[in-house]
């Protein structure tokens, strides 16, 4: 049975070159033996709507078109970071846009899919700024603006948040395990793969009686690239360099 590949936190940008060539070389060389590549949010440092088309844009999204004309299926599913990707974008790759959470079945094993955000519980200030962002009204507003006006506005937004980000505990900023156990006991999974803490690791835990799993994948950098690998019943955790 073809293996299914899952990444996240790629945050590819025109700043960070060495990621994109790893990034574009991965699906070259990574995926083809691979029937699904899930990439669970922000592929993107920053997505200020499906009409911008400032490089490197038309090169990432070339390399995902070119991976699902040869047949691999292609899901995304929004981060933090691009949770503007719409449509044309779905269109220009032929991927889908997975709602988060998302239950998927693993050679039989029930698997909860999420960006990782939402489990983050305990940093209220951002879960409200998160509903304020992603609402209709601010989503309308922000893409009515020109894209050099939208670029300045994620560029002060991406200093506000690194500023505010300095300033908070460590434990805040990661998962709850309440919330972690509420989300699986709600998907009826007891396995979990995520991405947005930049805490690579596999947590093992009872749940109701049941050992449960937690996979937490790493974000990318100039000279490597994490990812899971589902092969048969196996999760591995890799790393391309």
């Amino acid at each position: 049975m073809p293996d299914k590949l899952i990444i996240s936190d790629l945050h590819l940008s025109g700043s960070r070159p060495a990621t994109i060539h790893l990034f574009l070389r991965f699906l070259r060389e990574q995926t083809s033996d691979a029937e699904h590549l899930y990439i669970l949010g922000d592929l993107f440092d920053a997505w200020i709507g499906d009409d911008d088309t400032t490089p490197p844009v038309p090169q990432i999204i070339e390399g995902l078109a070119t991976l699902t004309n040869q047949g691999c299926k292609l899901s995304v599913m929004h981060g933090n970071r691009d949770f503007l990707l719409g449509e044309k974008f779905v269109a220009a790759t032929g991927c889908s846009l997975l709602p988060d959470p998302f239950v998927v079945d693993f050679n039989g094993t029930a698997t909860l899919l999420m960006h990782g955000d939402l489990l983050c519980s305990d940093d209220q200030e951002y879960l409200q700024a998160r509903k304020l962002l992603r609402s209709t009204a601010f989503i309308e507003n922000f893409l009515s603006r020109s894209i050099q006006e939208r670029r300045e506005l994620a560029v002060q937004y991406r200093k506000r948040s690194g500023e505010v980000i300095s300033l908070k505990s460590a434990d805040i900023m990661d998962v709850n395990q309440e919330t972690v156990e509420e989300y699986m006991r709600n998907s009826g999974v007891i396995q979990l793969i995520h991405g947005h803490t930049h805490r690579p690791a596999m947590h093992q835990f009872s749940l109701d009686g049941q050992h449960a799993r937690r996979y937490v994948l790493e974000d990318w950098h100039d000279d490597s690239g994490a990812y899971i690998r589902i092969s048969g019943n196996s999760i591995i955790q890799e790393i391309f360099c």
